[in-house]
């Protein structure tokens, strides 16, 4: 499973896709409609399914599970995450034909963060034992903290520390010059509002990171299966965002979801040592959690007053 050949073929293919969506499929900027969002969607859930079943014929049922598992939970975080997208966005008045490079670059850069901060947590893992109690407790102190707070109360663009650092490091212009992050004015470079937006998104992916890559280390110490599972989750946000951008105030129980999803993975984390929950059921746990606060979510709409400003389209 830990192959190198195979983490550069994997990698070499997903840097492909990539290129294939920035540079062939969206070379054009333009307002990602419903439409289109829906099946790229469903494109890159069809993608992530067929190498879970991959991994099932490759490496067996046990890693296959894990895999999903991971996908799952990183899948449900990253759609709690698209509420303060859609706050960031709003806050500099992206307009919708560049929110899609933004999320595409933002996206990239979260993906080799994660890689380092998996490859990381694994190491400690398997020289600290110990370290999964401290993870345990760091879920189910997330988890309760989650349930408390909403996640545009923690994350303000306009306090962002590393967003006023490059402001006033960095040359930025007043306005914004197309789809562009950097800019030539009489002969000096200078960085462009959008450039502030992406460093406003990957700074706030490192939040996200520190929720979602202890949950799925939770689930498997195999770096292969936890690397793999953000990856697929992560490549089907930018789609996800459009998709669901309109309509994602109906899921506002998610939020609660996913915090007791998060305690209820620290808890097994603490008690795998003197019991190992088979992981059918802990996906069977998780799966029903997530289909209860979307029913109830459904059950019980938001006020009107309540809910989010739309994206900016401009």
């Amino acid at each position: 499973m830990h192959d190198i050949l195979f983490w550069v073929i994997f990698n070499a293919f997903i840097l492909l896709l990539l290129g294939l969506d920035l540079f062939v499929f969206h070379k054009k900027e333009h307002e990602v409609k419903i439409k289109e969002a829906l099946l790229w969607s469903l494109f890159w859930i069809v993608l992530s399914l067929c190498f879970n079943v991959f991994i099932y014929f490759w490496h067996g049922p046990a890693p296959a599970l894990e895999f999903l598992t991971g996908y799952l939970i990183e899948k449900s975080l990253s759609v709690d995450n698209l509420f303060v997208f859609i706050m960031i966005f709003s806050y500099f008045q992206v307009p919708l034909k560049y929110q899609h490079k933004i999320l595409f670059w933002g996206i990239l850069g979260a993906l080799v963060l994660r890689g380092i901060f998996i490859l990381v947590g694994v190491a400690l893992l398997a020289k600290f034992h110990f370290i999964i109690y401290i993870l345990g407790l760091f879920l189910i102190f997330t988890g309760i903290k989650m349930a408390f707070t909403n996640a545009d109360e923690e994350i303000q663009p306009g306090n962002n520390p590393l967003v006023s650092w490059v402001s006033k490091h960095i040359r930025v212009t007043k306005q914004s010059v197309g789809g562009k992050f950097f800019t030539k004015v009489n002969e000096k470079w200078f960085a462009t509002p959008l450039f502030l937006v992406l460093v406003m998104v990957e700074s706030t992916d490192v939040v996200f990171a520190a929720d979602s890559i202890p949950a799925i280390l939770a689930i498997s110490k195999d770096p292969f299966i936890v690397y793999t599972s953000n990856v697929f989750a992560l490549l089907g946000l930018r789609a996800l965002y459009f998709a669901l951008a309109g309509i994602m105030q109906l899921f506002h129980y998610l939020h609660y979801g996913l915090a007791v999803i998060l305690v209820f993975i620290g808890v097994k984390l603490m008690l795998s040592d003197l019991y190992e929950l088979d992981m059918k059921y802990a996906l069977l746990v998780v799966g029903a959690i997530l289909a209860i606060s979307i029913i109830l979510s459904l059950i019980f709409p938001k006020k009107e007053d309540e809910i989010p400003e739309p994206p900016v389209n401009k």
